[in-house]
């Protein structure tokens, strides 16, 4: 529930800042919630959209094998990941700027109002996109329970609307970039465990050695079925008995991404909230 939660907090969390920025900019412009709304919806749509296509692309895959649709998907989740955690961490803030841009060329009368529509509806179907994905990639590591996914899920989705509107609302004053920070070290985490998942299908499929089997066993001391192993399993990739080769791409992943983040570190999106 933890990882869904996360996930969700994260996505939810982005758009609606830019759709925070996007609404402060253009406060003071009769009809612009009814364009905010709209946007809001079209975005929504086009994300389920693509939920449900990835549904439908996992039952065409079944004829190329289970194990090798699932590392396919985690595969990409974990890609994903990464830039998140990397080009956003660069680029966030001219995210922003650039929807502040956007929403004081309207507001100034030199662009239409349906152009804060369009951005907010590519702003929340690109985060619902990558929501979805990501939460099926959780899906194919196994241990997802459809309760505890809504249950994250729906809590998740509210924490990242109530903090943007916080935000937006001016009610507190949060050092946003160490909120992303601590989110960022937590799908890293999460991202260098779908990697390991992602090592365990290849290996089911035979196209990659196991090398050493199983690399180490702690079962007796921390069991997969326990409470504290499950948790853990979901956001951090543990697993009792991994192979070598999974160790291998968890580190690798852990690795790679976290000397990414290190090298593109810059401010966060909290550089745009800023309006004038």
């Amino acid at each position: 529930m933890l990882g869904t939660l996360l996930i969700v907090f994260r996505e939810t969390l982005e758009a609606a800042l830019l759709i925070g920025i996007i609404a402060a900019a253009t406060k003071t412009i009769p009809g612009r919630n009814r364009w905010i709304g709209a946007g809001i919806v079209a975005g929504v749509f086009g994300a389920l959209l693509v939920a449900g296509l990835m549904d439908s692309i996992a039952q065409w895959a079944d004829g190329i094998g289970q194990e090798l649709f699932n590392a396919g998907v985690l595969g990409l989740a974990v890609v994903m990941l990464g830039w998140h955690n990397i080009w956003m961490a660069k680029h966030g803030a001219e995210m922003a700027a650039d929807a502040k841009h956007v929403a004081h060329a309207v507001r100034d009368g030199r662009r239409e109002l349906s152009a804060i529509a369009i951005l907010i509806a590519v702003a929340v179907l690109r985060e619902g996109s990558e929501t979805a994905l990501f939460l099926y990639g959780l899906a194919s590591g196994g241990g997802l329970d459809l309760r505890h996914a809504l249950t994250g899920g729906s809590l998740g989705l509210l924490a990242g609307a109530g903090a943007g509107a916080v935000v937006y609302w001016g009610l507190i004053r949060i050092p946003l970039k160490r909120v992303f920070d601590v989110i960022a070290l937590l799908l890293l985490l999460l991202a260098a465990g779908m990697a390991g998942q992602m090592a365990k299908f290849l290996i089911q499929a035979d196209l990659l050695p196991g090398i050493a089997t199983p690399l180490w066993d702690t079962s007796a001391a921390l069991p997969m079925a326990s409470t504290l192993g499950s948790l853990l399993h979901l956001v951090a990739g543990y697993e009792a008995q991994p192979t070598a080769m999974q160790v291998i791409f968890y580190v690798a992943t852990l690795t790679l991404i976290g000397l990414g983040m290190r090298w593109k570190r810059a401010p966060s999106l909290s550089a745009g909230l800023r309006t004038t």
